[in-house]
């Protein structure tokens, strides 16, 4: 399976979708989804990396965690993120993420992301990898 994601409609929210052949690889691209929701994410250089981490008692709270530690990183930091690696083991998620600061008159945001929620969300195989996806909330 190769790597993807897609953004879906849901009311007056955004959902991101994330399938890879693993189920960090699904993380990935569920937040490449994210930052597609606000530019386009090749627009976005990779000039500095943030590592950051966290945990959940399960892989669905675990994605909504992810991508809320990653909207806090973008408000706090006023930076976009376009390249991800994640590392998934035993409820614990550890990520770098790679991007630069927001520029509005190159990056022509979208949207402001306010947080991923648990609306659709779902963390599962997929055919021949897995699927990771959520509504967050702009």
């Amino acid at each position: 399976m190769s790597a993807s994601w897609e953004l879906y409609e849901h009311d007056a929210d955004v959902g991101v979708r994330g399938l890879g052949a693993t189920k960090a690889e699904a993380f990935e691209q569920a937040a490449i989804a994210m930052t597609a929701a606000i530019t386009d994410p090749a627009s976005v250089r990779l000039l500095e990396k943030v590592s950051l981490s966290c945990e959940a008692p399960d892989d669905e709270l675990l994605l909504a965690g992810w991508l809320n530690a990653l909207v806090y990183e973008m408000a706090t930091r006023r930076m976009l993120f376009s390249k991800f690696d994640v590392k998934i083991h035993d409820g614990r998620l550890s990520a770098d993420a790679w991007g630069e600061a927001l520029e509005r008159g190159r990056h022509h945001p979208a949207v402001e992301v306010k947080g991923a929620t648990l609306t659709t969300v779902r963390v599962a195989r997929h055919g021949e990898g897995w699927l990771a996806q959520t509504v967050i909330d702009v």
